[in-house]
């Protein structure tokens, strides 16, 4: 069987190579777009559509397209940054940290969701999370964005000190692949 062809409308190569790990049956490139569309949308899934549907107005006919949004919310924080995440301040980690000290109530969550849209319009999705909570300090090297402060539920070390391999099994973007397919095999 061939493997599944898809195009992630995103610029971010850790993103593509995270789904890359995830789905390693499909065959995964970035959309090669001068800009995407705004992420206007008030939820992660209208704004992963928003972008498979920019995809699939760009992509010929014969691969999939793929949609992706996901963000951190922090309970101290009533949620935000959420769907804000990417743009919620110029220096996040540290925006962040800034905004918890002090603070005992540190879980948070990080969230993702995927819409992959197949040649003839049919739309699939996959949610996926990761709970944990926020260290107090910078910790690792590995992953990117809010890795480096973002300890998983039963873990002691940060997603950045955990490693690339340990994210791409275990990630909120490898859960929602993993649902992504699900709901695939599901339908098709």
């Amino acid at each position: 069987m061939e493997p599944l062809r898809a195009v992630l409308a995103s610029a971010n190569p850790h993103k593509l190579d995270e789904l890359r790990a995830a789905l390693p049956d499909w065959e995964i490139r970035l959309l090669g777009a001068a800009e995407f569309p705004p992420e206007v949308g008030r939820t992660y899934y209208e704004n992963a559509r928003a972008k498979a549907r920019f995809a699939r107005s760009k992509v010929k006919a014969g691969r999939w397209v793929l949609g992706e949004d996901s963000g951190i919310e922090v309970e101290a924080l009533g949620g935000r940054p959420g769907i804000e995440s990417a743009r919620w301040a110029q220096e996040p980690v540290e925006r962040l940290l800034e905004e918890l000290r002090g603070e005992e109530d540190r879980g948070a969550r990080y969230v993702c969701e995927l819409v992959c849209i197949s040649h003839d319009q049919e739309e699939h999705r996959g949610t996926g999370t990761l709970n944990g909570r926020i260290a107090h300090e910078r910790r690792g090297s590995e992953g990117f964005g809010y890795d480096p402060i973002f300890v998983p539920e039963a873990a002691e070390l940060t997603v950045a000190e955990l490693g690339n391999d340990w994210k791409r099994a275990n990630s909120h973007r490898a859960r929602a692949a993993a649902a992504l397919r699900r709901s695939l095999q599901a339908r098709l």
